[in-house]
């Protein structure tokens, strides 16, 4: 039987796919966006849904730490996570979904500018602080783009 800690962390499942996983959970958050009625994501909303999964991203990379060791590549709320933060205050169109996605993909994958050493954090708190960075890196980089109309 799957624990409700597994469950998070995997986001639904999704970590158990192995590789390419992360993308996969970041994907699956873009298309979460890109289906999702017309104003129903709101400022508001949004900041509660982030809040909500980083809470749970840490406390399910607690949970799983000692089962599955340091950062596992089964868990992948991390990136759901990033990529929420990612597209926070954007308007949300193809476009610009499809750019946070490169975006934090690459500052994700690279990890420069001290998003590196976050990972060196305990358990759930190391598994999410990366991400969260490069969440918050893409987060600038949309706000900039969005600014002067590039998205």
């Amino acid at each position: 039987m799957i624990k409700l800690h597994k469950l998070v962390a995997t986001v639904g499942g999704i970590g158990y796919v192995g590789r390419g996983g992360g993308t996969l959970a970041a994907v699956a958050l873009c298309i979460i966006y890109c289906i999702s009625p017309a104003g129903y994501l709101t400022d508001t909303r949004q900041i509660f849904f982030t809040t909500v999964v980083l809470i749970l991203g840490v406390w399910s990379g607690n949970e799983v730490d000692a089962i599955w060791g340091k950062d596992s590549s089964k868990v992948v709320i991390d990136e759901f996570a990033g990529m929420m933060i990612t597209l926070l205050f954007i308007p949300l169109t193809i476009k610009s979904i499809f750019i946070g996605l490169l975006l934090f993909r690459f500052f994700d994958i690279l990890k420069p500018l001290f998003i590196r050493k976050l990972e060196k954090l305990p358990k759930g708190w190391g598994v999410m602080a990366d991400d969260v960075l490069a969440g918050i890196y893409s987060f600038i980089i949309m706000r900039f783009l969005s600014s002067y109309n590039f998205i």
